[in-house]
C-alpha cells in the first residue's frame, strides 16, 4: 500500500526536480494554460447560435429591432420573434421600419396579430443604441443608416454586412424567419397552442401563438409555400412551429381583400409586356401603390412560355423594379444589379429567383434644373440583355 511518508518522497522529488528544472516548470504551467483555453473555446464553439444570441439580448438595456424598407412578412415575423425572446429575457424592444407598409398582404399581417411597429425616417429616430438588423444586413432606407453599427445581424439575403457582436446570416435558407424560429428551439422554448396560456407550459422559454403563427406565415411567404428556394431547415422549422399556430389567424393573413390598384397595375403589365424569346419586360407608368409592382411581377411570371421577367413603375419620381426567373440562366438578382450599377442613384439586387431596385432622381438643390429623368426605353433594352447573360 501506498504510504503517506511515499507520499511526501514523491513530493520532495517532485519539488527538487521543479528547483533544478524551472523550465519544466514554466512550461507544464503554459500547457496548463492551454488546455483551460482550448476547452473554454471548444465549449463556446458548441454553444448553438440561439443561445449565444439570447445570451446576447439579456446583456443589453434594450433594443431596436430593425426591419428592411417596406417589410413583408419574413421581416415582420422574424422581427416579432427577436422581440418576443427580448420580452422573455427582460428586455425591452422596439420594432421599427423604414418606408411604408402598403401591400396588402403586409397590412394583413400587421393587423391580425396587432403588431407594434414603429416607423424612422433619420438615425435619430432609433428607439436604442443597440440595434438589431432582421432579413437584411446594412440598414438602409433612412437618414444617416449608413453610419448604423448594428449590435447583431440576422439575416439569409447575401450581403457584406455584420454585427459588432453576433452575425448569422444563412444565405441557404429561405427565409429568416426560420433561423429565429431555430433560436427559439435551441432554447428549448415550448410552442403554446391557440387554446392554451404560456402558463401552462413547464418550460422556462416559450414560443407563443402570435409568434409562431407568424414565424410559419413568414417561411411560407418567402419560399412560396415551401415551394421555391426552400431547405430542408425550413421544413424543420415549420414543423417546430406548427404546434402553436393559430390556423384561423394565418388563414385571415393570407386571404385579404385585394386593393383595386393592384388588379389594374397587372393588368396593364399583361396588356402592355415586351416579349423577346421567354424573357419579359413590363412598364406600367405611374402607381400609388408600389407593391403593385412586385405583385405584377409574380401575375407576369406564371404565364406560359415566360421564364423571367422584371416590371417597372414609378411612385413620386422614383423609379421602382422588380424581377422574378424560374430560369436557371437568369439570376435576377445579378441582373437587376447590373444594369442599375450603371446608373446614377440606381441601386438593386436579390437572389437568383427574385430581385428588385429603384433610381432616385437627381435634384438639383438651387431648383434651377428640373430633376433627371430615366430613358425607360433603354432601361427595357439594358434589363433584356443582362437577362440574356451581356452583363
Amino acid at each position: 500500500m501506498w504510504s503517506l511518508s511515499a507520499a511526501d518522497g514523491g513530493l520532495s522529488q517532485a519539488e527538487a526536480l521543479a528547483r533544478e528544472n524551472p523550465e519544466l516548470t514554466v512550461a507544464a504551467v503554459v500547457l496548463a494554460l492551454v488546455a483551460v483555453a482550448g476547452a473554454y473555446v471548444l465549449f463556446r464553439a458548441r454553444r448553438t447560435p440561439g443561445v449565444r444570441f439570447r445570451r446576447l439580448l439579456a446583456e443589453q438595456d434594450e433594443i431596436a429591432v430593425v426591419m428592411h424598407p417596406n417589410p413583408d412578412p419574413d421581416a415582420m415575423s422574424a422581427a416579432l420573434g427577436v422581440a418576443s425572446l427580448a420580452d422573455q429575457v427582460g428586455i425591452d424592444a422596439t420594432v421599427q421600419y423604414p418606408g411604408q407598409i402598403r401591400h396588402q398582404e403586409n397590412r394583413a399581417f400587421r393587423t391580425v396579430l396587432d403588431l407594434e411597429l414603429d416607423p424612422i425616417e433619420h438615425v435619430s429616430d432609433l428607439a436604442a443604441e443597440s440595434v438589431v438588423l432582421v432579413d437584411h444586413n446594412e440598414a438602409r432606407g433612412f437618414a444617416g443608416a449608413d453610419g448604423v453599427l448594428p449590435t447583431a445581424v440576422v439575416d439569409h439575403h447575401p450581403g457584406d454586412g455584420a454585427g459588432e457582436a453576433f452575425t448569422d446570416v444563412r444565405t441557404d435558407y429561405g427565409a429568416t424567419a426560420s433561423v429565429v424560429a431555430e433560436y427559439f428551439q435551441e432554447n428549448d422554448a415550448t410552442p403554446v397552442p391557440p387554446d392554451k396560456h404560456a402558463s401552462e407550459t413547464d418550460s422556462d422559454l416559450t414560443l407563443p401563438t402570435d409568434t409562431a403563427t407568424g414565424l410559419l406565415y413568414g417561411i411560407l411567404s418567402d419560399t412560396k409555400h415551401l415551394t421555391v428556394g426552400a431547405s430542408e431547415p425550413d421544413f424543420a422549422a415549420a414543423a417546430y412551429l406548427y404546434p402553436g399556430v393559430d390556423q384561423d389567424r394565418l388563414d385571415r393573413i393570407a386571404n385579404p381583400a385585394v386593393d383595386a390598384e393592384v388588379l389594374e397595375v397587372k393588368a396593364r403589365a399583361i396588356a402592355g409586356r415586351r416579349i423577346e424569346g421567354s424573357f419579359a419586360v413590363a412598364d406600367v407608368g405611374g402607381v400609388n401603390n408600389v407593391d403593385a409592382i412586385p405583385q405584377a411581377a409574380d401575375e407576369l411570371i406564371q404565364l406560359e412560355g415566360v421564364s423571367a421577367v422584371v416590371i417597372i413603375g414609378e411612385r413620386d419620381g422614383t423609379v421602382h423594379l422588380s424581377g422574378r426567373s424560374r430560369d436557371d440562366r437568369v439570376h435576377m438578382g445579378n441582373a437587376i444589379e447590373s444594369v442599375l450599377s450603371e446608373i446614377d442613384n440606381g441601386d438593386g439586387g436579390g437572389h437568383s429567383r427574385m430581385g428588385g431596385g429603384r433610381i432616385t432622381p437627381t435634384v438639383d438643390p438651387t431648383g434651377d434644373e428640373e430633376p433627371s429623368t430615366v430613358d425607360r426605353d433603354s432601361l427595357t433594352d439594358a434589363l433584356f440583355r443582362a437577362m440574356a447573360g451581356d452583363v
